[in-house]
């Protein structure tokens, strides 16, 4: 059974978190949360503020106050527990990239694809106009690298050459 990872990235501070590394573990400024509001069930809140506590005992406590940011605010992806080409976790919203030699006019040829969670499997959608190239995505890791997200590089959302 694969190991269950999230990352969200934070529009905000255009910022990628990952769940192995966020509060309490090394992050202390985000942390992933369970959410019923969100759409993979998971949500990211921030450190905002710290507020004082006085206990019953007189101590002053410092807690954290969180702020819960929205989807869109800080979309929320899954890996995929498949690694590619070399050796890179591949997650939902990576873009993966093929090249190939066509047999047909033995020119090089480029191809990349956004990964997406689709009627219950990982798919490879291709970025282009080409009707009919999206593919499964267990089917090419052998011949896949990602190359980026559509977060922090929506340049490469461009169809390749």
């Amino acid at each position: 059974m694969r190991k269950r990872k999230y990352r969200a990235f934070v529009k905000q501070v255009n910022k990628m978190i990952y769940s192995e590394n966020s509060y309490p573990k090394g992050n202390s400024d985000y942390r992933f949360v369970a959410s019923e509001e969100h759409k993979k069930g998971l949500g990211v809140e921030y450190f905002t503020s710290r507020t004082e506590y006085v206990s019953q005992y007189g101590s002053v406590i410092l807690l954290p106050d969180w702020r819960v940011f929205t989807d869109e605010e800080a979309p929320v992806t899954e890996y995929t527990g498949l690694k590619d080409k070399t050796d890179r976790e591949i997650y939902e919203k990576d873009i993966a990239e093929e090249s190939y030699i066509n047999p047909m006019t033995g020119k090089k040829v480029v191809d990349r694809y956004v990964i997406e969670w689709e009627n219950g499997i990982h798919k490879m959608k291709y970025i282009g106009n080409q009707k009919g190239m999206d593919r499964y995505l267990w089917m090419r890791l052998g011949e896949i690298e990602i190359i980026g997200d559509v977060y922090r590089n929506p340049e490469l959302l461009g169809a390749a050459e």
